[in-house]
Protein backbone atom coordinates (compact mmCIF):
# COMPACT_ATOMS: atom_id res chain seq x y z
CA UNK A 1 0.00 0.00 0.00
CA UNK A 2 1.38 3.39 -1.02
CA UNK A 3 2.47 5.62 1.84
CA UNK A 4 4.24 8.97 1.67
CA UNK A 5 5.44 9.06 5.26
CA UNK A 6 7.19 6.46 7.40
CA UNK A 7 6.74 8.30 10.70
CA UNK A 8 4.17 10.96 11.59
CA UNK A 9 3.19 13.07 14.56
CA UNK A 10 -0.57 13.47 14.92
CA UNK A 11 -1.67 16.52 16.92
CA UNK A 12 -5.17 16.26 18.37
CA UNK A 13 -7.04 18.96 20.23
CA UNK A 14 -8.76 18.06 23.47
CA UNK A 15 -11.94 19.49 21.97
CA UNK A 16 -11.85 16.69 19.39
CA UNK A 17 -12.85 14.28 22.18
CA UNK A 18 -15.90 16.30 23.25
CA UNK A 19 -18.24 15.15 20.50
CA UNK A 20 -21.71 16.18 21.61
CA UNK A 21 -20.68 16.68 25.21
CA UNK A 22 -19.94 20.00 26.88
CA UNK A 23 -17.20 18.50 29.05
CA UNK A 24 -15.11 15.35 29.16
CA UNK A 25 -14.87 12.56 26.61
CA UNK A 26 -17.41 11.27 24.12
CA UNK A 27 -16.39 7.61 23.94
CA UNK A 28 -17.97 7.06 20.52
CA UNK A 29 -15.76 9.85 19.15
CA UNK A 30 -12.74 8.44 20.99
CA UNK A 31 -13.31 5.02 19.43
CA UNK A 32 -13.78 6.59 16.00
CA UNK A 33 -10.47 8.45 16.26
CA UNK A 34 -8.70 5.31 17.46
CA UNK A 35 -10.11 3.29 14.55
CA UNK A 36 -8.61 5.81 12.10
CA UNK A 37 -5.27 5.72 13.92
CA UNK A 38 -5.26 1.91 14.10
CA UNK A 39 -5.85 1.64 10.35
CA UNK A 40 -2.82 3.83 9.65
CA UNK A 41 -0.65 1.96 12.16
CA UNK A 42 -1.52 -1.32 10.41
CA UNK A 43 -0.06 0.21 7.23
CA UNK A 44 3.32 0.07 9.00
CA UNK A 45 3.55 3.78 9.76
CA UNK A 46 5.16 4.89 13.02
CA UNK A 47 2.81 7.18 14.96
CA UNK A 48 3.47 9.74 17.67
CA UNK A 49 0.41 11.47 19.18
CA UNK A 50 0.20 14.72 21.13
CA UNK A 51 -3.20 15.65 22.53
CA UNK A 52 -4.46 18.81 24.20
CA UNK A 53 -6.81 19.18 27.18
CA UNK A 54 -9.43 21.66 25.95
CA UNK A 55 -12.22 19.21 26.79
CA UNK A 56 -11.16 19.37 30.46
CA UNK A 57 -9.39 22.68 31.08
CA UNK A 58 -8.79 25.80 29.03
CA UNK A 59 -6.49 28.21 30.81
CA UNK A 60 -7.43 31.15 28.57
CA UNK A 61 -11.07 30.75 29.59
CA UNK A 62 -10.26 30.53 33.28
CA UNK A 63 -8.53 33.92 33.61
CA UNK A 64 -11.54 35.25 35.51
CA UNK A 65 -10.93 32.63 38.21
CA UNK A 66 -7.87 34.58 39.34
CA UNK A 67 -5.70 31.45 39.08
CA UNK A 68 -2.16 32.35 38.04
CA UNK A 69 -0.96 31.27 34.58
CA UNK A 70 1.62 28.83 35.91
CA UNK A 71 -0.69 26.59 38.00
CA UNK A 72 -3.35 26.96 35.31
CA UNK A 73 -0.94 25.55 32.72
CA UNK A 74 -0.03 22.66 35.01
CA UNK A 75 -3.73 21.82 35.41
CA UNK A 76 -3.91 21.69 31.61
CA UNK A 77 -0.87 19.40 31.46
CA UNK A 78 -2.55 16.98 33.86
CA UNK A 79 -5.66 17.12 31.68
CA UNK A 80 -3.57 15.95 28.72
CA UNK A 81 -2.41 12.98 30.77
CA UNK A 82 -6.03 12.00 31.43
CA UNK A 83 -6.81 12.23 27.71
CA UNK A 84 -3.67 10.30 26.81
CA UNK A 85 -4.53 7.41 29.14
CA UNK A 86 -8.07 7.27 27.70
CA UNK A 87 -6.60 7.22 24.19
CA UNK A 88 -4.17 4.47 25.14
CA UNK A 89 -6.94 2.33 26.65
CA UNK A 90 -9.11 2.74 23.55
CA UNK A 91 -6.24 1.86 21.19
CA UNK A 92 -5.38 -1.21 23.22
CA UNK A 93 -8.97 -2.43 22.83
CA UNK A 94 -8.15 -2.61 19.11
CA UNK A 95 -5.00 -4.62 19.78
CA UNK A 96 -2.67 -1.68 19.11
CA UNK A 97 0.33 -1.51 21.42
CA UNK A 98 1.11 1.96 22.72
CA UNK A 99 2.89 3.81 25.50
CA UNK A 100 2.08 7.08 27.26
CA UNK A 101 5.25 9.10 27.82
CA UNK A 102 4.75 12.08 30.10
CA UNK A 103 6.80 15.27 30.45
CA UNK A 104 5.57 15.37 34.07
CA UNK A 105 6.73 12.58 36.36
CA UNK A 106 3.66 10.46 37.21
CA UNK A 107 5.14 6.94 37.26
CA UNK A 108 1.96 5.22 38.43
CA UNK A 109 0.24 5.90 35.09
CA UNK A 110 2.87 6.87 32.50
CA UNK A 111 6.53 6.54 31.63
CA UNK A 112 8.72 9.63 31.81
CA UNK A 113 9.33 11.11 28.38
CA UNK A 114 12.89 10.24 27.33
CA UNK A 115 13.64 10.71 23.65
CA UNK A 116 15.67 7.53 23.20
CA UNK A 117 13.13 5.42 25.04
CA UNK A 118 10.28 6.85 22.97
CA UNK A 119 12.29 6.19 19.79
CA UNK A 120 12.79 2.59 20.86
CA UNK A 121 9.04 2.14 21.37
CA UNK A 122 8.47 3.40 17.83
CA UNK A 123 11.10 0.99 16.47
CA UNK A 124 9.20 -1.85 18.16
CA UNK A 125 5.97 -0.82 16.42
CA UNK A 126 4.29 0.85 19.38
CA UNK A 127 2.37 4.11 19.16
CA UNK A 128 3.86 6.76 21.46
CA UNK A 129 1.44 9.19 23.11
CA UNK A 130 3.32 12.21 24.43
CA UNK A 131 1.49 13.71 27.41
CA UNK A 132 1.86 16.84 29.57
CA UNK A 133 2.99 19.12 26.75
CA UNK A 134 6.62 20.15 27.13
CA UNK A 135 6.35 19.95 30.93
CA UNK A 136 6.71 23.74 31.14
CA UNK A 137 4.15 26.51 31.60
CA UNK A 138 3.71 29.13 28.88
CA UNK A 139 4.09 26.50 26.14
CA UNK A 140 1.08 25.09 24.31
CA UNK A 141 0.53 21.52 23.17
CA UNK A 142 1.13 22.83 19.63
CA UNK A 143 4.65 23.70 20.74
CA UNK A 144 4.97 20.25 22.30
CA UNK A 145 3.86 18.69 19.01
CA UNK A 146 6.47 20.66 17.06
CA UNK A 147 9.20 19.75 19.56
CA UNK A 148 8.36 16.02 19.70
CA UNK A 149 8.06 15.77 15.91
CA UNK A 150 11.62 17.05 15.63
CA UNK A 151 13.07 15.05 18.52
CA UNK A 152 11.56 11.81 17.21
CA UNK A 153 12.54 12.41 13.57
CA UNK A 154 9.01 12.46 12.18
CA UNK A 155 8.45 13.05 8.46
CA UNK A 156 5.50 15.40 9.02
CA UNK A 157 3.30 17.00 11.66
CA UNK A 158 -0.38 16.35 10.99
CA UNK A 159 -2.94 18.47 12.81
CA UNK A 160 -6.46 17.04 12.96
CA UNK A 161 -9.15 19.72 13.30
CA UNK A 162 -12.91 20.17 12.92
CA UNK A 163 -12.55 21.96 9.55
CA UNK A 164 -11.12 20.72 6.27
CA UNK A 165 -8.00 22.89 6.25
CA UNK A 166 -6.71 26.40 6.86
CA UNK A 167 -8.93 29.40 6.02
CA UNK A 168 -8.37 33.16 5.98
CA UNK A 169 -11.31 33.49 8.40
CA UNK A 170 -13.51 31.25 10.54
CA UNK A 171 -15.55 29.22 8.00
CA UNK A 172 -18.19 28.50 10.65
CA UNK A 173 -18.89 32.23 10.96
CA UNK A 174 -17.98 33.49 7.49
CA UNK A 175 -19.33 31.44 4.54
CA UNK A 176 -17.09 33.44 2.20
CA UNK A 177 -13.91 32.43 4.02
CA UNK A 178 -11.21 31.29 1.60
CA UNK A 179 -9.55 27.92 2.02
CA UNK A 180 -5.85 27.49 1.28
CA UNK A 181 -4.81 24.26 -0.44
CA UNK A 182 -1.26 25.24 0.44
CA UNK A 183 0.28 28.18 2.24
CA UNK A 184 3.86 29.15 3.01
CA UNK A 185 5.17 29.26 6.57
CA UNK A 186 5.99 32.94 6.19
CA UNK A 187 2.50 33.81 4.93
CA UNK A 188 0.89 31.80 7.72
CA UNK A 189 2.95 33.70 10.29
CA UNK A 190 2.43 37.09 8.65
CA UNK A 191 -1.36 36.69 8.36
CA UNK A 192 -1.68 34.91 11.72
CA UNK A 193 -3.54 32.02 10.10
CA UNK A 194 -4.85 29.43 12.53
CA UNK A 195 -2.48 26.63 11.59
CA UNK A 196 -0.74 26.03 14.90
CA UNK A 197 0.45 28.65 17.37
CA UNK A 198 3.14 31.00 16.10
CA UNK A 199 5.92 29.62 18.31
CA UNK A 200 5.33 26.09 17.03
CA UNK A 201 4.94 27.32 13.44
CA UNK A 202 8.27 29.14 13.54
CA UNK A 203 9.94 26.10 15.08
CA UNK A 204 8.68 23.87 12.26
CA UNK A 205 9.69 26.43 9.63
CA UNK A 206 13.20 26.80 10.99
CA UNK A 207 13.70 23.03 11.11
CA UNK A 208 11.98 22.14 7.83
CA UNK A 209 9.13 20.12 9.40
CA UNK A 210 6.16 19.88 7.00
CA UNK A 211 2.68 20.53 8.44
CA UNK A 212 -0.66 19.30 7.10
CA UNK A 213 -3.95 20.53 8.59
CA UNK A 214 -6.96 18.32 7.83
CA UNK A 215 -10.45 17.40 9.00
CA UNK A 216 -9.98 14.65 11.55
CA UNK A 217 -13.49 13.23 11.83
CA UNK A 218 -14.07 12.63 8.13
CA UNK A 219 -13.70 8.88 7.73
CA UNK A 220 -10.55 7.86 5.89
CA UNK A 221 -8.95 11.31 5.91
CA UNK A 222 -5.96 10.35 8.04
CA UNK A 223 -5.20 7.42 5.74
CA UNK A 224 -5.46 9.68 2.68
CA UNK A 225 -3.04 12.20 4.22
CA UNK A 226 -0.36 9.59 4.91
CA UNK A 227 -0.80 8.29 1.36
CA UNK A 228 0.02 11.77 0.07
CA UNK A 229 -3.43 12.49 -1.33
CA UNK A 230 -4.74 16.04 -1.72
CA UNK A 231 -6.49 16.48 1.63
CA UNK A 232 -6.57 19.55 3.86
CA UNK A 233 -3.97 22.32 3.70
CA UNK A 234 -0.23 21.83 3.34
CA UNK A 235 2.12 24.37 4.89
CA UNK A 236 5.05 24.61 2.49
CA UNK A 237 8.49 26.18 2.57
Amino acid sequence: MTKKYKRILLKLSGEALLGKKKFGIDYDILDQICAEVAEVRKMGIDIVIVIGAGNIWRGAENVASGIDRVPSDFIGMMGTIMNSIALQASLEKSGIHCRVCSALDIPAVAEPYITRRASRHLEKGRIVICAAGTGNPYFTTDSAAALRSLELSCDALLKGTNVDGVYDDDPHKNPKAKKYNSVSFDEALEKNLKVIDSTALAQCRDNKMPIIVFELMKKGNLKKVVQGKDVGTRVVF
